[in-house]
């Protein structure tokens, strides 16, 4: 079996999600084949859940749960999500973390040098890409789940429907999509963006 991502566990509590836009039935949403859940203890992203690799309890600090595939309903949203492009984890060790990440059966599939000349690495987790980011720090301490990006059928119109409370639209890294970022005045406890589709 290939590793997928079948959910994030959120400390979010579920109205902030529904104030921007998402469907949230049982303190969950269903974004394409992943369930994100929410109310967890802790704060920001606090855990995941993959299929297809040997029970493990974490991945280089990263809370890991590990269970058969159980993907939930089709649920439209308001806000126009289809589903999570990436999620983003960082780490003060990019060789540590890879390294954990290949033992697991996961390893990263790309590496490249970022915009800002750390280094990225990817991988693909059923539907969405895992993102992996070296940021400055003493090589110590685990890696940490940092964000991730929506797929949105529309960028404009959920800019028109978030207001302020998304940032300005830009190009993103990958050809012939625009990201924007959304701002802390909405309250999530981890970074959230949203892009466009890939039509490619």
């Amino acid at each position: 079996m290939r590793a997928d991502l079948t959910a994030l566990r959120l400390a979010d509590p579920p109205e902030l999600w529904t104030e921007l836009g998402f469907s949230v039935g049982d303190s969950e949403i269903a974004l394409g084949g992943v369930r994100v859940q929410l109310g967890a203890s802790g704060s920001g992203m606090v855990g995941w859940t993959l299929t297809g690799i040997d029970p493990i309890a974490d991945v280089d600090g990263l809370s890991t749960e590990v269970a058969p595939p159980d993907p939930p309903a089709h649920v439209t949203h308001d806000n126009g999500a289809v589903g999570i492009d990436h999620v983003v984890v960082t780490t003060t060790s990019f060789d540590r973390t890879a390294a954990a990440l290949e033992r697991c059966g996961m390893p990263l599939t790309r590496t490249v040098t970022g915009p800002k000349g750390n280094r990225l690495g990817f991988r693909r987790l059923g539907s969405t890409i895992l993102e992996l980011v070296a940021v400055p720090g003493a090589d110590s301490g685990p890696a940490r789940f940092w964000g991730l990006v929506v797929v949105v059928d529309d960028l404009d119109a959920l800019a028109v429907l978030l207001g302020d409370r998304l940032g300005t639209i830009r190009d993103a890294l990958q050809p012939g999509r625009g990201i924007a970022t959304l701002r802390d005045a909405a309250g999530l406890g981890q970074a959230v963006a949203f892009m466009s589709p890939d039509h490619g």
